[in-house]
């Protein structure tokens, strides 16, 4: 909790057994009051993972992509009370170390949104993102920022409050 605001961090997950673990423990579990793992149908060991962790795991027993995934974490989110949901991917992308300022930045309202970006800083490239998920984003991006009149680094990112 933070400024009297119930704060829950959404991770849509998807085979992310490897860095499931990683991601988890740098979350500031002093704010944050529930974490919610959503497994879209993993082919690994990402849900036994989860429960060893003990995080609150929901599962899809069908894939529903990546935008069904969302959806779910955002109602499950909503039903545990959240105020603030921050959407973390588990696949340690994004550090989980900035929840505590994104979620500062909403709680004391200053911000209604806060998205994170994997471009700016060390890199995605250097992060782990493929390169031919970098190259449509940054190809997306471009001309969103254009037909919008805005300049943001990434729209399609895996980090948001």
């Amino acid at each position: 909790m933070l400024n009297n605001k119930r704060i829950a961090v959404v991770m849509p997950a998807y085979n992310a057994a490897q860095t499931l673990e990683k991601t988890f423990s740098e979350i500031p579990r002093d704010i944050v009051d529930t974490v919610i793992l959503v497994d879209d149908a993993s082919k690994d060991f990402t849900v036994a993972v989860a429960q060893k962790l003990g995080i609150a795991v929901v599962v899809h027993p069908k894939n529903r992509g990546y935008g069904g995934n969302q959806k779910t974490c955002y109602i499950e989110a909503l039903k545990s009370g959240a105020d603030i949901i921050i959407m973390l991917h588990p696949d340690y992308q994004y550090s989980p170390k900035l929840i505590r300022a994104m979620a500062s930045m909403i709680a004391e309202a200053d911000y209604d949104v806060v998205l994170g970006s994997r471009i700016l800083g060390i890199g995605a490239l250097a992060g782990g993102m493929p390169l031919y998920k970098y190259v449509a984003n940054r190809f997306l991006t471009f001309f969103q920022n254009l037909f919008c009149s805005h300049k943001l680094p990434e729209y399609h990112t895996g980090y948001r409050a």
